[in-house]
């Protein structure tokens, strides 16, 4: 009857598809355990060549290993999105995240980093304070270690688990179902570096894809990365 229209309340509750993203929950968690299985595959010579013989890494074994991860956390979700019929380059990185952004994109940055830095704080305070593995020493000089560890790392990170990952899931996932989901797999790839790391790195990856979700854009996240591995490298 006119004037007494009513909803289905499954479509209501059904999350919104993610915009651009044509691949599904499924293929995103499937993607990720391939992308680092490309990047363990690509990084086996790196190991058999550059190993000591007490059988640790050369810094050219470290670097290796190090460019072929990123390289699989890059490679596979292009590869996937290009496969979902996406025309060029431009277009499968847009759909994976890389869009420009509004100026209003600040005030989340910065809300970000307030939420992130509150439950470090009382993470450290109230259970355990957090340590990581030095890596940097591994890879080298100094330009080499900002190569890898301030831009390889968050680039490719950031397209694998919130545009690729993350966009993946909201489409079957409401976004706080889906970011924890995500920060999850982000923050256990992350425990050989150390366990107790592993909280804070799921909180931080939480909110970085709740950041995508407000913005629209993997970049803000990209550079609060990139800004959060300064400062770890800086302390080191």
């Amino acid at each position: 009857m006119e004037g007494n229209l009513t909803v289905d309340p499954v479509i209501e509750a059904r999350p919104a598809r993610f915009p651009g993203v044509n691949w599904g929950a499924g293929t995103a968690i499937l993607g990720v355990i391939l992308a680092l299985g490309t990047g363990i595959v690509m990084g086996v010579p790196a190991v058999i060549i550059g190993q000591t013989d007490d059988g640790d890494l050369t810094t050219f074994g470290n670097v290796a290993l190090q460019l072929a991860t990123g390289l699989g956390f890059l490679l596979v979700p292009m590869a996937i999105a290009a496969n979902r019929g996406a025309g060029g380059l431009g277009e499968i990185l847009r759909r994976l995240g890389v869009r420009s952004f509004r100026p209003s994109a600040l005030k989340w940055m910065a809300a970000t980093v307030g939420a992130y830095l509150l439950f470090a704080m009382f993470y450290s305070l109230l259970i355990v304070e957090p340590k990581q593995e030095d890596i940097a020493e591994g890879f080298g000089t100094l330009p080499v270690q900002v190569l890898l560890i301030v831009f390889l790392a968050p680039i490719s990170e950031e397209i694998c688990f919130r545009g690729f990952l993350y966009g993946g899931l909201r489409q079957r996932y409401p976004r706080l179902g889906a970011a924890l989901l995500a920060g999850v797999v982000f923050g256990a790839l992350h425990a050989l570096t150390g366990v107790t790391a592993v909280p804070p790195l799921i909180a931080f990856g939480f909110a970085l894809c709740l950041l995508y979700e407000k913005t629209g854009s993997i970049v803000p996240g990209i550079l609060l990365h990139m800004l959060n591995n300064s400062v770890a490298l800086l302390a080191q």
